[in-house]
């Protein structure tokens, strides 16, 4: 199974049926699945802030919100995960391509690749990372931990997940 196609399965049985997301390269094979999925709304957004309102209203308007996003776009959305989703108990579901870690070779996205983990950590953002083959699992799980404590959650899928195609 692929890499996207795994998440994607995850994301259904999840029962995910809200889908804001910032394009990334890795994820555009996951962004296809899902916009011609017809029992998930999908709406792009241009920054990763904005991702989060839209996923806190779909939320409050009885819907499964999951943020697709790149982890350059994690410091973009602190605020508005802290103010908004983490100070009012809304669940969300994060799938972040984790960029910048080693085999990156693209030296701007280090930076963000070195502090994605210790900003999830010190927002208290619990995290799977999974290998190949448990992508789906990571995200069901995911969500269940989301809902569970009524915050964020993520998976982060690093270089290592996306080329195990």
């Amino acid at each position: 199974m692929s890499p996207s196609l795994a998440i994607f399965r995850g994301l259904k049985h999840a029962g995910i049926d809200f889908v804001a997301s910032v394009p990334c390269v890795n994820l555009q094979d996951l962004l296809t699945l899902v916009s011609e999925d017809p029992d998930i709304i999908h709406l792009p957004a241009t920054r990763e802030e904005e991702g989060v309102g839209l996923c806190a209203g779909a939320w409050m308007g009885g819907r499964r919100p999951a943020l697709l996003m790149q982890n350059s776009g994690l410091g973009n959305c602190i605020n508005a995960l802290a103010s908004l989703d983490m100070l009012y108990g809304i669940p969300l579901l994060m799938i972040i391509s984790h960029r910048g870690v080693a085999g990156e070779p693209i030296v701007g996205q280090v930076p963000m690749g070195r502090l994605t983990v210790p900003l999830l950590k010190t927002m208290e953002i619990p995290y799977q990372n999974p290998a190949s083959g448990e992508g789906e699992r990571a995200v069901l799980a995911s969500w269940e931990e989301a809902q569970k404590r009524r915050r964020p959650a993520a998976v982060l899928l690093d270089l290592n997940y996306w080329r195990q195609a």
